[in-house]
């Protein structure tokens, strides 16, 4: 699943995007208010599966950016993300149009358990869970893949780099934009992390003589396609 974390503490926000990403989400994180609805509003090929919005950021803070997604019509599920536990700032927060209000300093596992909760609640109709290009599926729920009747298993690692390809389709990704997206690493070192797993999901996604999916973009990265 596709999660956007807006959160301006560097060190909650390390923390959120290392976690989140250990159990599999696809991450992307801003750290001001205006960055987080350029984002969500802008993301409208590959948009997100769960926003968590700090309140106090830079430029619109997160109550604000939540009544504006819900303006504009995107019901896309919030998680608010705050200190401020008075019962009417919940109050507010819930007014707001956010899905679900959570204090901080808070449990991971309970974090976990509320996106969980809010993926569960979240109408099919409005959130798609299934990736398919050709006959590749991906749940993001469940995190299983398959190819026609073929069960694929992938590691994490290998089923955020797929989730990544595809919600791109047809799209040239870098070998950078996919160390951050995945790796968490912001800048285009030496690694060859990525052509290491890029490998390891041909070998179980283009096997047995059927049409190569993934292919290299030479010079930039690589693409999900059929060819």
């Amino acid at each position: 699943m596709r999660v956007l974390v807006a959160e301006d503490d560097k060190r909650i926000a390390a923390f959120l995007v290392k976690g989140l990403r250990e159990e599999g989400y696809v991450v992307e994180h801003v750290a001001d208010g205006d960055s987080a609805l350029d984002f969500v509003t802008a993301a409208v090929d590959a948009p997100f599966d769960l926003i968590i919005l700090d309140v106090l950021m830079p430029g619109r803070d997160g109550l604000t950016v939540c009544r504006e997604l819900r303006t504009r019509g995107i019901h896309t599920p919030v998680l608010i993300l705050t200190a401020k536990d008075a019962l009417e700032d919940r109050i507010q927060g819930l007014d707001s149009g956010a899905d679900d209000y959570l204090i901080k300093p808070f449990a991971f596992a309970e974090l976990l358990a509320r996106l969980r909760a809010l993926a569960r609640r979240t109408p099919v109709a409005q959130v798609t869970h299934t990736l398919q290009v050709g006959d590749l599926m991906l749940n993001t729920v469940t995190h299983r893949a398959s190819r026609g009747l073929r069960e694929i298993e992938l590691s994490a690692r290998e089923y955020q780099l797929l989730e990544h390809l595809m919600r791109h389709v047809n799209r040239p990704v870098s070998r950078t934009q996919l160390l951050q997206a995945v790796w968490s690493f912001d800048f285009a070192g030496a690694s060859n992390v990525v052509d290491v797993y890029v490998g390891y999901l041909r070998r179980k996604i283009d096997a047995d003589g059927e049409a190569q999916l993934i292919h290299t973009v030479r010079s930039v990265g690589y693409m999900i396609r059929i060819t």
